[in-house]
């Protein structure tokens, strides 16, 4: 494969001065991701400098830098790297001849995001980039468009937002051929009046979208009609799927499969599908059906796309399962920290419900961050689901859980603690063979240290 990119390049794409040639096989910011032969970019944030950090990147073979400052190793030399950042994604893109697509959405981005790229890899090995992690704001997005190697068939990207006005600036970077919003859901509530608001904020990934492109919307979504209008001017195609009839991509049968995930028979507009869907839960029925329809849309293979839903593991923070030490046997601990809001907590807690275990089902369960005035009844809303789920044992972690604690009483044994120690301390010798653990709540509240306690013995 040819270089991912020459000093010469990066100085012609950034504006920038070569200060000793060089050639990068990748590109980073964060000293601690640099591998042999990466390009560092050095940037200077509200609490830290990366320039501070050249010495860790070339330690760690970094084959070049991207610099304000002049630097003891080959490098570029710019005023301003952040925005030299940027005009680098912006050049990627450019130089690309990949099919790209955008994800956005309240929830299911990053499952949707990589369950696309597990079906167009498998269907164009090694020629397939997305975003890694959630690397999807103002500086992750244009990192990922720069790692794009100049082979890549399909390139996939996230989208996020927490602000109207900022995904537009995205998708226009992205230029997307094809673009989704997953689901609308009232995460980061508390910077919008209303979800209104919010699809409206999620409907501008439309406007970055290429001539021809074509626009995936949730079918059973209350906002489906906002965003088919916010569709329409610049979507050749609009597309949408989901459980309901009338649906462009839908599923004709989805039955529970043998061992866990759904059985699911998917009608598209010229195909039809039958396939296992590894991933338990309505919520992936919905993520899988956005996937087949981006695939057939970007000249995918809809039966490697089948095949790829029924191998695809869980995400490390999204629904990754482990089996853990629990007295004399083992407990199924249901990994969901990385983020959390109304929906997905009501879906995750569904899930939960749906698990055939021989012993209890226990929820330990984060604050919702970003909510606004909106928080407390939010969380107080989530008794019934926990109820419904048939949840035993409630360990509610932050203050922010304090009105569902109330609301929950009697009916739910519960332990409303301040923190992840206190969530650690209350587990320790609680977990018995045979239990089911489903630990979910916003990044922010820190409950994947809670995850690892679990998976490596500590509880």
């Amino acid at each position: 494969m040819n270089p991912l990119w020459t000093a010469e390049e990066i100085a012609e794409a950034v504006g920038g001065t070569v200060h000793g040639s060089f050639v990068a096989k990748g590109v980073a910011f964060d000293s601690r991701e640099v591998e042999a032969g990466d390009l560092f970019i050095a940037m200077k944030g509200e609490h830290t400098d990366g320039h501070r950090f050249v010495g860790n990147a070339q330690a760690a073979g970094a084959a070049g830098v991207l610099a304000s400052e002049p630097a003891p190793l080959p490098h570029v030399l710019v005023p301003d790297t952040t925005a030299a950042l940027e005009a680098l994604g912006r050049a990627s893109r450019a130089r690309s001849e990949a099919r790209v697509i955008g994800v956005t959405g309240s929830v299911g981005k990053t499952g949707t995001k990589e369950a696309l790229f597990a079906a167009l890899d498998r269907f164009a090995p090694g020629r397939a980039h997305r975003s890694l992690k959630s690397y999807n704001n103002h500086t992750g997005v244009p990192l990922s468009l720069a790692r794009m190697a100049r082979e890549t068939r399909f390139g996939i990207f996230e989208m996020g937002m927490s602000h109207a006005g900022e995904l537009a600036a995205l998708t226009r970077m992205v230029r997307p051929h094809i673009a989704i919003v997953t689901a609308i859901a009232p995460a980061h509530r508390a910077f919008f009046a209303s979800e209104e608001e919010i699809a409206d904020a999620k409907g501008e990934i439309f406007q970055g979208l290429e001539p021809g492109g074509t626009a995936i919307i949730p079918f059973d979504s209350p906002h489906r009609d906002r965003l088919i209008a916010a569709a329409r001017p610049y979507a050749a195609r609009i597309w949408t799927f989901g459980l309901g009839e009338g649906a462009d991509v839908r599923p004709r049968e989805a039955v529970p499969a043998a061992g866990r995930g759904t059985l699911i028979t998917a009608s598209l507009p010229d195909a039809e599908l039958t396939f296992t869907l590894a991933q338990p839960g309505f919520h992936w029925v919905s993520n899988a059906l956005a996937v087949l329809a981006a695939v057939a849309a970007a000249g995918g293979d809809l039966a490697v796309a089948g095949l790829a839903l029924a191998d695809m593991p869980g995400l490390k923070g999204r629904g990754e399962r482990h089996r853990v030490r629990a007295g004399s046997g083992e407990a199924l601990l249901i990994d969901e920290s990385y983020n959390a809001n109304p929906a997905s907590m009501r879906a995750t807690l569904a899930t939960l419900g749906g698990e055939a275990v021989e012993g209890r089902r226990i929820a330990v369960l984060g604050a919702m961050r970003e909510l606004g005035e909106h928080s407390d009844d939010f969380h107080r809303a989530l008794a019934e689901p926990i109820e419904s789920a048939g949840v035993e044992l409630a360990v509610l972690v932050g203050e922010e859980m304090e009105p569902l604690a109330k609301a929950l009483g009697e009916r739910v044994e519960i332990a409303h603690v301040p923190d992840v120690a206190s969530a650690i301390d209350t587990l320790g010798g609680r977990i018995r063979s045979g239990d089911a653990i489903l630990v979910k709540g916003s990044n922010s509240v820190g409950l994947a240290a809670l995850v690892d306690a679990l998976t490596s013995g500590k509880i």
